[in-house]
């Protein structure tokens, strides 16, 4: 048996921590039970900080860490899309991989235990399948041309193969409106339906909801300018394209776990329409990137005011400086601060279990769990995160 104290300790059962208190865990990091401690000078492992259990990362495309810091800041998506189709590809495979195992060992050893991540290729099966991060893979599907369709998902289900034989989870998935005609929307959702999860880019940008709404924009200009197939102009949000798209694979409402990226343009209509459709709908919350790219943030009051599952990515190093959730609850907090430090540990661990059907095991210091065991330091007086907060795994 191992034994942790702190000044904090956040179970998530709530969003109040206990104070003063402890942790017990089996040796292989099975929680046993919390309480307070009676005397915090006699405890030999105690640290002036938060013990908070394993992260869960919702969103990452961690094959791309080969582009840190090559990308400039706030070029819009249409700018960001130029940059990635210009830089993809621009280092061997043995830097790739070489970056992918690093960025992998700092995602954990800051205390993610568990993640939901984005390829396109294999380059990260075989790290994956030797972390002890748990990872459940988003077979990112593009293709704008109608025609290729067929193509593309026989692509995407050659690449599950080798996902299988990797002995990772893995499944297609589409990647947005915006990238892809409307009947590869719906063959590559009702793929990735089959294994009960769909992730999905929605409404990161104002530029996105120009192009599907209007027809017009800086993206819209750039696929015209490509000689690129344009999806259809619906005068409706891009949400509720992909919903309609949805309906086509099967009648709503839908059981599976369907997480939506950024919603940075998410209004009430979209929110009545998630929850009138989708039972296990989940917001992944990646603001740094918000930011990187366009320089806004979703509307996360609203988002808590429908009471909508928050969870928080990283998205990836090609629109982020970092792979880390304690900058990404920092920034909410920081521009969100009315939201308590004890909730957004919730969207960052708990939620994020639940999107994955991983609550049994990650997410809480709940008996019989094993999320880890994550030091979040430099807490101000009232215990909230501040600049120079850093987070590293104690188990």
């Amino acid at each position: 048996m191992k034994r942790f104290a702190a000044k904090y300790i956040y179970t998530l059962e709530s969003v109040t921590p206990l104070t003063d208190a402890f942790i017990e865990v089996e040796d292989d990091g099975t929680v046993i039970r919390t309480g307070k401690c009676e005397d915090t000078s006699g405890e030999e492992h105690y640290y002036d900080g938060a013990l908070v259990p394993g992260f869960v990362n919702t969103h990452c495309h961690i094959e791309l860490s080969y582009m840190w810091h090559l990308f400039r800041k706030g070029t819009g998506m249409a700018g960001f899309i130029d940059q990635i189709n210009a830089l993809r590809d621009t280092k061997p495979l043995e830097e790739k991989i070489s970056d992918i195992a690093r960025w992998m060992d700092v995602l954990y050893r800051r205390g993610v235990s568990a993640m939901a991540d984005i390829s396109n290729c294999d380059d990260s099966f075989a790290i994956k399948a030797s972390s002890p991060m748990y990872t459940r893979t988003f077979l990112e599907v593009f293709g704008t041309e109608p025609e290729d369709c067929g193509s593309v998902i026989s692509s995407v289900l050659a690449l599950k193969e080798k996902a299988d034989a990797a002995g990772i989870d893995a499944a297609p998935t589409p990647h947005a409106c915006y990238t892809m005609s409307p009947e590869l929307v719906t063959a590559s959702s009702a793929e990735g339906l089959k294994s009960g999860f769909l992730s999905f880019h929605s409404e990161e940008t104002p530029q996105e909801e120009e192009m599907l709404k209007y027809g017009s924009g800086a993206m819209w200009d750039n696929r015209k300018a490509a000689g690129m197939s344009t999806p259809p102009v619906t005068g409706k949000s891009s949400l509720l394209y992909f919903i309609d798209r949805l309906e086509k694979v099967h009648p709503a409402p839908f059981d599976e776990h369907i997480l939506l990226v950024h919603e940075v343009c998410m209004d009430q209509e979209g929110i009545d329409a998630v929850k009138s459709k989708m039972n296990n709908a989940f917001i992944a919350l990646c603001p740094l990137s918000n930011i990187y790219i366009h320089d806004a943030l979703p509307p996360i009051p609203l988002m808590r005011k429908n009471g909508l599952n928050l969870t928080i990515g990283t998205d990836s190093l090609s629109s982020n400086d970092d792979l880390d959730i304690v900058r990404e609850m920092l920034c909410i907090k920081e521009n969100f601060p009315e939201v308590p430090f004890g909730e957004i540990l919730q969207w960052a661990s708990l939620n994020g279990a639940k999107f994955l059907s991983k609550e049994d095991i990650y997410g809480s210091f709940l008996p019989g769990k094993r999320p880890g065991i994550v030091l979040i330091d430099h807490l101000d007086g009232k215990g909230d995160l501040t600049s120079a907060s850093a987070s590293v795994r104690i188990l």
